[in-house]
C-alpha cells in the first residue's frame, strides 16, 4: 500500500476533520493532552470550566449557536480529589468532590444530548479512574464513589442513549503524570508501592490517555460503547503475580 493510500486510510478510520468537540478540564494534564490529540486529528474544540451549573447551561447554549446545532463529541474529563481518612471528611469536602467529579458530567450529557443526538454520530467519553473498581485503592472514598458513579452512568446511558446514535464510553487511568498524581507521588514509599503494582513498572504519561480517548471518538470504534477501557499499565489485572 502506498503511503498516501495508508494515510488516508488512517485518516478515514481515525480522523476527525469537520467533528465538532467540547472537552471539560482541559487546561492542563489530561484534557489537555486530550484537547491537542483531538485538535491533531482535525476536530473542532471548546474547551471549559464547568464548575457552575448555571455556567454550563450557558455554555451549551454558545456551543450549539458555534457549531450549528449540533455537537459530535463530548468528554467529560474535569475531575478532583480530596484524601482524607473517611470519618474526616466534612459537608464541604463531599460537597465539592461530588459536584466537581459527578454532577458536572452528568448534567452536562443531559443538556448536550440534543446536540450529540442531532449530529446522527454522537460519542461522550468519562474520564474515569481504576480507583472506581473493581478493586478498592487508597485514593479516598469520595473519589472512589464517584467514578463508581461514572462507570455506571456509562452502562447506562450507553444502553439508553444508543437509539439516539450516541455512544458512551470511559477510560479509567492508574497513576498518571499530571500534577494531581505527581503531588501524591512526590513520597518515594508511595511511588515505589505504585510500581511494585503495575506490571509495566512505570506511571503513564497523558498522551497515553489521550490516544485511548482519541480511538474511542473515532469512527473506528463506531461499534464500541459502555465500556470502561482501562489505562493502567496492567494494574488492574494483577492479582498476586
Amino acid at each position: 500500500m502506498a503511503s498516501s493510500e495508508a494515510a488516508s486510510h488512517a485518516m478515514a478510520r481515525f480522523g476527525l476533520a469537520g467533528r465538532t468537540a467540547l472537552v471539560t478540564g482541559a487546561t492542563r494534564g489530561i484534557g489537555k493532552a486530550i484537547v491537542d490529540e483531538l485538535a491533531r486529528l482535525g476536530a473542532k474544540g471548546c474547551v471549559c470550566d464547568v464548575s457552575e451549573r448555571a455556567a454550563r447551561s450557558e455554555l451549551v447554549e454558545r456551543v450549539s449557536e458555534a457549531f450549528g446545532g449540533t455537537l459530535n463529541i463530548l468528554v467529560n474529563n474535569v475531575g478532583t480529589n480530596v484524601r482524607k481518612p473517611t470519618v474526616e471528611y466534612t459537608e464541604e469536602d463531599y460537597s465539592f468532590v461530588m459536584r466537581t467529579n459527578l454532577e458536572s458530567a452528568y448534567h452536562l450529557c443531559q443538556v448536550c444530548q440534543p446536540l450529540l443526538k442531532a449530529s446522527g454520530d454522537g460519542c461522550i467519553v468519562f474520564n474515569s479512574s481504576v480507583a472506581g473498581g473493581p478493586t478498592a485503592m487508597r485514593s479516598g472514598t469520595l473519589y472512589a464513589m464517584t467514578k463508581a458513579a461514572l462507570n455506571q452512568l456509562t452502562r447506562n446511558l450507553a444502553c439508553e442513549w444508543a437509539a439516539a446514535r450516541i455512544r458512551v464510553n470511559a477510560v479509567a487511568p492508574w497513576y498518571t503524570a499530571t500534577d494531581l498524581a505527581l503531588q501524591v507521588l512526590k513520597d518515594e514509599s508511595v511511588k515505589a508501592e505504585v510500581l511494585s503494582r503495575t506490571p509495566m513498572r512505570r506511571i503513564g504519561q497523558p498522551e497515553e490517555v489521550s490516544g485511548a480517548v482519541a480511538y474511542l471518538c473515532s469512527p473506528a470504534a463506531s461499534y464500541v460503547t459502555g465500556q470502561i477501557i482501562q489505562i493502567d499499565g496492567g494494574y488492574s489485572v494483577m492479582g498476586l503475580y
